[in-house]
């Protein structure tokens, strides 16, 4: 599966020089509202250390990792679900991602204008939030009588109809659809309404270089904000980032550890969304390559196999499972399996992130 995330907030925060920086793409980034009106997207490789550590001992030059698109939408402003700014264009490409990367700004400097003339990352916050509830509350209102005109034909109806009057009740009290929506069935059905604010959130607190480890005041704002909802958080400087960016791979190791970081803003990014998301890695491995594969967590064999192709799913007769770790340690898939450490599983077994797996089909 591809992962999605689409980084918003006001004007100036950072947004297009993270996403410069990350993504290596150079994106515009100006001191003024609306430098990025259509959406830039990115594709960035998922790291992942294990995936070396395995094409060693399977012997192959090529690996193939995982990927993340990361999509820089335009700042957004009050009244945005209104059309102010652009942005009932701007909410529309929200619709199209996974996950919400909010950048919220947590540093001073006179020379970057705030587009509300204060740096307060709470309001900011409520800002965005608020755009997309009311964005969803007028998509949702105009969709209700149509749904309960429809289910007076269609009885199956009925069940989305309260479930849509459950929304539009809490959105009205300022409740985002992701606390509203309670169960799995909920989740499944509240799909076809494409709520913004259904989904789920990273909060970017966008420092200074010296408040990058310890963070500041600001963070700690963002930080109560984000574990009341919810929500994740990461403290992040753009600025460094894109620093970073500039060195040579070899150099930003020992630039990282003068800064007394163990990772990079993208590599902490990609580790908290996809612990935000619910997803996992799992791999397969042989003399062609070392594929990386992203499913969700407490995914069983044949979905897991669905990600390499649908006939796999489809097929799925057994699947050939090994850790990486019995692997890496034991030197050789004939090793582990003489080890007895390689297993045969079904249809029910779940995939653990690190698992090495064959699949057997048939179609």
């Amino acid at each position: 599966m591809s992962l999605r995330c689409g980084i918003v907030g006001l004007p100036n925060v950072g947004k297009s020089t993270l996403f410069n920086a990350i993504t290596a793409k150079q994106a515009e980034a100006a001191n003024y509202p609306f430098c990025t009106i259509e959406p830039n997207v990115g594709t960035v490789l998922v790291p992942d250390e294990r995936m070396q550590l395995i094409a060693d001992v399977v012997k192959t030059p090529t690996l193939v990792p995982t990927t993340l698109e990361i999509v820089d939408i335009a700042g957004l402003v009050k009244g945005a679900s209104k059309g102010e700014g652009l942005g009932n264009q701007f909410l529309s490409h929200i619709r199209e991602v996974d996950a919400i990367v909010h950048v919220v700004r947590c540093f001073d400097d006179d020379n970057i204008i705030h587009v509300e003339g204060r740096i307060d990352p709470a309001d900011d916050i409520i800002t965005i939030d608020t755009e997309l509830m009311l964005a969803d509350l007028d998509s949702m209102e105009r969709r209700i009588d149509r749904l309960r005109k429809n289910a007076r034909k269609e009885k199956d109806l009925l069940l989305q109809v309260e479930l849509a009057e459950k929304i539009i009740s809490g959105l009205s009290e300022g409740i985002p659809a992701r606390k509203i929506i309670e169960s799995d069935e909920e989740l499944e059905m509240a799909k076809q309404f494409f709520l913004l604010s259904s989904k789920p959130i990273l909060f970017a607190a966008n420092v200074a270089e010296e408040d990058i480890v310890e963070g500041n005041a600001y963070t700690k704002k963002v930080a109560e904000i984000a574990a009341a909802s919810g929500s994740k958080m990461l403290i992040i400087s753009a600025k460094t980032e894109a620093d970073i960016a500039e060195l040579p791979a070899e150099d930003r190791p020992e630039f990282l550890e003068s800064l007394g970081l163990e990772m990079s803003g993208l590599d902490r990014l990609i580790q908290t969304a996809y612990d935000l998301l619910g997803l996992q890695t799992y791999f397969t491995a042989g003399v062609k390559e070392v594929h990386a594969w992203t499913i969700r967590k407490g995914a069983a064999a044949p979905e897991a196999a669905g990600a390499i192709h649908s006939d796999f799913e489809k097929g799925f007769i057994r699947a050939e499972v090994m850790s990486y770790r019995d692997l890496i340690e034991l030197g050789s898939e004939q090793k582990v399996k003489i080890a007895g450490k390689l297993r045969s599983e079904g249809k029910e077994y779940i995939v653990k992130d690190g698992d090495v797996i064959v699949f057997r089909f048939n179609v």
